[in-house]
């Protein structure tokens, strides 16, 4: 989790009054595990982290947006029907036993919507389904987006077309709108599993005339608006099929948020309250409005099961954040080469010429650091020969927090990157602590490939940076610099 930008709203000095947790990502248990992961057995989004944690505040949620469309609300019963006529409302309910729709039903009845409540779950109740058959109405007509709210696995067909799947959020999931006349009648089956989770779980839908105006008049009234958006696994990933704006089937063709996110945004942010803009995703975003505009920007990532109550801490203060960014924001994908261009000049830190949004290995903290002047074991070595350096680092803030200390190493060769991290060190330091920090450059850190594909380590001199981030650039880290003279050349052999 990285602190990426804060005017000083954050920490929180005391809880605020009222809290809104606005956005498509705000209670949504997709986002908090991305791809490639188990499913979590008591998942916290954000909203029931902040609700959680902010106990003595008065916490609301409002979706407010969708990820690339409008938001989505609850299927009302009157829009439900058991037969094609409507002359009989609600929809056909079928219970089972276990986690597969299939068989003979344990129970059959008749219910006003595909709505169910699961309590805390014993062993049995974690392996039931359910599954509702019958016809849906709309009351306008246009495109259409479903869903099946909480943690419950789930599908819906709409026609006999399957317009969404999130049977189980470690696999790759998938929805698609559909259009619907007014009026008329449309066969929908809603099936669901228990996941072993609470609340309640309810049919929803995306109407074409939604507004965010709910969200707007929540957050006029809230002391603080938290602003959850971003991506899921649902919109960037392999071989997906992703309609929208600024998406390529699962790839991505800008870096900014979703365009009916930053509408929002920039909506709220006009309401006047302080914005707290929660961003996760997997990848980087471009979100330089925010960065000039919002107070506070948190990059949450895909956080994991509890990540809504990790969020909810670092709003409140319990830790000083200390996640570094891994990978390079860029200001928009135009600093990028084109996509079908595999050569890495003008890719990552250690190639990018321009100015980044925020830069790899920055992020922010609830303290400050200082750097004493580095002892090295020698200025000058012969190439093949190993480095040892250390430095003092000092928590030279008012709180207790871990300093993430970085070393690049920048050799001045043709083809050489502009520089490379070798080597860092997480070390927690109480307020005004000082360690000392050590690292050895063997003579791979100080090597560089040369055109022909050789490694090896050329003489000349080499700059090393020890610090808190990259050095110098519009977001430049505490830090110090050192110069070693290297005489000779050395071909390294390949591990």
């Amino acid at each position: 989790m990285v602190l990426l930008k804060n005017d000083g709203l954050l920490p929180f000095k005391k809880d605020p009054g009222s809290i809104v947790v606005i956005g498509p990502n705000a209670n949504s248990v997709d986002a908090l595990v991305g791809n490639y992961n188990g499913t979590p057995s008591q998942p916290i989004t954000v909203y029931a982290g902040v609700k959680a944690r902010f106990a003595t505040s008065q916490v609301s949620f409002v979706e407010g947006t969708g990820w690339v469309g409008p938001p989505l609300e609850d299927v009302p019963d009157a829009a439900l029907c058991v037969d094609a006529a409507c002359t009989k409302p609600g929809l056909q309910a079928e219970e089972f036993k276990g986690t597969k729709v299939t068989g003979n039903p344990v129970a059959s009845r008749v219910e006003t919507n595909a709505r169910v409540a699961w309590g805390t779950p014993t062993r049995v109740e974690r392996a039931g389904a359910m599954r509702w058959t019958g016809y849906i109405r709309a009351s306008e007509t246009g495109a259409f987006n479903f869903r099946y709210s909480g943690e419950s696995g789930y599908r819906i067909w709409v026609d006999d077309k399957l317009v969404a799947d999130v049977w189980d959020i470690a696999w790759p999931t998938s929805d698609t709108d559909i259009e619907l006349k007014a009026g008329q009648a449309y066969k929908i089956r809603v099936e669901a599993m228990q996941k072993g989770t609470r609340g309640d779980h309810r049919l929803q839908w995306s109407q074409p005339g939604s507004s965010d105006s709910l969200a707007l008049k929540a957050a006029q009234g809230a002391d603080v608006v938290v602003f959850v958006a971003g991506l899921t696994a649902r919109f960037e990933g392999e071989a997906m099929s992703v309609k929208a704006p600024g998406f390529s089937g699962g790839d991505r063709t800008t870096l900014d948020l979703p365009a009916p996110q930053q509408k929002l945004l920039e909506r709220l942010h006009s309401a006047g309250k302080p914005v707290v803009l929660v961003l996760m995703n997997g990848s980087a975003m471009s979100v330089n409005w925010a960065d000039a505009k919002v107070p506070a920007i948190v990059e949450a990532w895909y956080p994991g099961g509890e990540g809504g109550q990790a969020v909810a801490e670092l709003l409140a203060g319990d830790f000083s954040p200390a996640g570094r960014l891994p990978v390079t924001f860029y200001k928009s994908a135009d600093q990028l080469p084109p996509f079908a261009d595999y050569g890495m000049k003008g890719r990552t830190y250690r190639y990018l010429r321009g100015a980044p949004l925020y830069p790899f290995g920055y992020g922010l903290s609830y303290t400050t650091f200082a750097y004493g002047k580095p002892a090295l074991s020698k200025t000058a070595l012969k190439a093949g020969e190993p480095l040892e350096l250390s430095v003092d680092v000092r928590n030279s803030g008012s709180r207790d927090g871990d300093e993430v200390v970085q070393l690049y190493v920048s050799r001045q060769a043709d083809g050489a990157p502009i520089r490379s991290l070798k080597g860092f060190q997480r070390v927690h330091l109480k307020a005004g602590e000082t360690k000392k920090v050590s690292f050895r450059l063997d003579p791979q850190a100080l090597s560089i490939v040369n055109a022909k594909g050789t490694r090896l380590v050329p003489a000349g001199t080499a700059q090393i940076w020890i610090g808190g981030g990259q050095p110098g650039g519009v977001k430049p880290a505490a830090g110090v610099a050192a110069t070693v003279k290297v005489s000779g050349q050395k071909v390294l052999k390949p591990y």
